[in-house]
């Protein structure tokens, strides 16, 4: 289904497909499970876990049997990179399985390597045919005999017995390799180990069960009023028997619950110590997470049919976005829209806490918590981590950004010559623009294009069934052919630019050939409305000349003397034209030393995608100290 059942979950969900070679869709997932166990343990997703299940050729778009499931990652953009690496070690560990995975971007894993594309691919001819098979990625390149018609089941085809053809670059290797490198042992680094005062209840359910920290802290922080209401009892939860206990975060997640501001009911007998005492955030934390369960806990009560909240809010967003097209409640019309959207929520619904929730109570139904065992272990805790890492410092940012975003610098080397900087510029402004943006005058694929929206490159389409950057990068265009009379459309912009007027009964609607404007004399051009027009510019050339005269602009340029005979300007005294080079040179370099060095600023924004990158210059302060 489309439109606005897609669009609630349309902003953190990552799909992904399964195609093994195995038709026993039972035995297939037993397998993946296995391995998938192997590889997540010990893991806290954000929000939801990865899960498969069976996709039918009857309940499904694709003829082909299949595995399917949908993540819901919430804040946490490395849940959906770790999958990403589950998906790569499942394709290595199981002989001929073949994935596909998209995200509400689309086909997330090539604008992650938008700077690698082949010239042919483009968000359209690209969609539905990027996989990952045997560790790789693979694509599928459009072929002039079946660029339209190939489908899924065609792909996962050409994938597995042309595995040479299909294999991406090793520029798109690398860069989606740099995301998921290291996992799952990467996803240590990631855990924050932190002691807090929490209830007795909270500190056993931890302990058996790690991974609730993750609900109970997006519970928390996605807290309405009713939520707020169910923690002013903790019923479930009481402070009385809080206790000290080791709980491990994510980062992400301790982020996000560090930086609530909260102040828990003081009728509910939790109170704190003062802002400044040692144990005051040990114990604030532990007050949002135990609210956090309690959250949990009371959205696990209405469960039944329509009275469960997750559906309710559900419904609510299909309704602001029209879904329902103002059909009157209990319609025949409207019940089956109502219908549809039941069978979507069921089947790919966000994890909403309300299962969790009555897991919760399962456990707590069928658990003895020990106090004064779990008071014994307070003094064996070892030292929380530093959380030191949520600051850092504006230089650390910019690594950071240009780790991530940086462009290489191949034009020229580290510390060019401002002398470099006018003919790149003069270069730049005569390069060709496409309708996709300008290219930065380079060689070759070393000086990055302006991407357009999604992160993929445009350019003309090849007809090979290649990845390689080399093979693309010339190939003719293909598509409709374009009448275009280069003559006519020239001489009708001279018009334009001479302010050639056409008379009042030019038929704009004629089929007349546009070349015959180019067939005209120039004699045959009105000259009485020529001469007005000139007139009138003569006009506004005195007016600027005398407000400019009344100024001292013209003193800020730099001036060159005439060097060749047909330069000199006997008739007019003291006369020295303007230095276009050295000029914009002093301008740029002016700017450049206003950003300090660090940027980003407009000098290196322009300079730096050229290849041009200067060493920091020293301010006239600096220099005078220097002296």
């Amino acid at each position: 289904m489309a439109g606005a059942l897609e669009e609630v979950r349309a902003e953190d969900f990552l799909e992904y497909f399964l195609f093994p070679t195995e038709n026993d869709l039972n035995t297939a997932l037993d397998e993946v499970n296995s391995k998938v166990k192997n590889f997540t343990a010990d893991y806290i997703w954000h929000k939801d876990p990865f899960h498969l299940k069976r996709a039918e050729s009857d309940t499904s778009d694709l003829s082909t049997p299949h595995l399917h499931g949908i993540t819901h990652y919430g804040d946490n953009i490395e849940d959906e990179w770790f999958i990403v690496a589950l998906l790569q070690h499942l394709t290595s560990e199981i002989s001929g399985l073949v994935v596909r995975v998209e995200d509400s971007d689309g086909e997330f894993l090539l604008i992650e390597a938008a700077d690698h594309l082949p010239k042919w691919a483009t968000p359209e001819n690209c969609s539905k045919r990027v996989y990952i098979f045997g560790g790789c990625i693979h694509i599928v390149a459009e072929n002039d005999n079946n660029s339209q018609s190939l489908s899924i089941e065609k792909c996962v085809e050409v994938v597995r017995n042309q595995r040479q053809i299909t294999v991406a670059s090793e520029g798109i290797q690398n860069a989606i390799n740099s995301r998921t490198k290291g996992y799952p042992e990467k996803a240590k680094q990631t855990i924050h180990y932190t002691n807090v005062y929490v209830p007795a209840t909270v500190a056993a359910l931890l302990e058996v069960k790690p991974q609730l920290v993750a609900p109970a802290t997006v519970a928390f922080c996605d807290r309405d009023m009713i939520d707020t209401k169910a923690c002013r009892a903790m019923r479930f939860f009481p402070p009385e028997t809080r206790v000290l206990t080791r709980v491990a975060f994510t980062r992400c997640l301790y982020a996000a619950l560090v930086r609530q501001r909260f102040t828990p009911d003081r009728r509910t007998g939790w109170s704190l110590p003062s802002f400044n005492s040692p144990e005051f955030a040990s114990h604030e934390l532990g007050a949002k997470l135990a609210s956090g369960f309690e959250i949990l806990v009371a959205r696990a009560k209405p469960r039944q049919g329509e009275d469960s909240r997750a559906w309710q809010l559900y419904v609510e967003k299909l309704r602001s976005r029209g879904y329902f097209q103002g059909l009157l409640e209990g319609s025949k019309d409207h019940s089956v829209k109502l219908q549809e959207a039941k069978k979507y929520f069921t089947e790919f619904g966000a994890e909403t806490g309300e299962a969790v929730g009555e897991s919760i109570l399962a456990l707590l139904s069928n658990m003895d918590v020990d106090v004064d065992k779990l008071k014994a272990k307070e003094k064996l805790l070892p030292e929380p981590d530093s959380d030191s890492w949520l600051e850092i410092t504006s230089e650390e940012l910019d690594e950071m950004l240009k780790n991530r975003y940086g462009t290489e610098r191949s034009s020229f080397p580290a510390g060019s010559h401002p002398s470099q900087i006018p003919g790149q510029l003069s270069k730049f402004l005569e390069h060709m623009s496409g309708l996709d943006g300008v290219e930065f005058p380079g060689n070759g694929s070393s000086s990055p294009p302006v991407r357009p929206q999604r992160g993929v490159k445009k350019g003309k389409k090849s007809n090979a069934m290649d990845t390689s950057d080399d093979e693309h990068t010339s190939s003719p265009a293909r598509g409709p052919k374009i009448d275009f009379n280069p003559d006519a459309f020239a001489c009708a912009v001279q018009n334009i630019l001479d302010f050639a007027l056409p008379d009042d009964n030019w038929d704009l609607e004629s089929n007349s050939d546009m070349s015959s404007l180019g067939e005209e004399d120039e004699g045959e051009v009105d000259e009485s409305k020529r001469g007005k027009v000139d007139e009138k510019i003569k006009k506004y050339m005195e007016q600027m000349d005398a407000e400019l005269a009344k100024t001292t602009i013209g003193e800020s340029f730099e001036k060159k003397k005439p060097e060749a005979p047909e330069d000199s300007f006997d008739d007019i005294e003291d006369f020295k034209p303007v230095d276009i080079d050295l000029n914009a040179l002093k301008n740029v370099l002016a700017s450049y030393q206003s950003e300090m060095g660090v940027g980003p600023g407009p000098a290196s924004s322009l300079l730096g995608p050229m290849g041009v990158h200067l060493e920091t210059m020293p301010t006239d302060a600096s220099r005078t100290n220097n002296q």
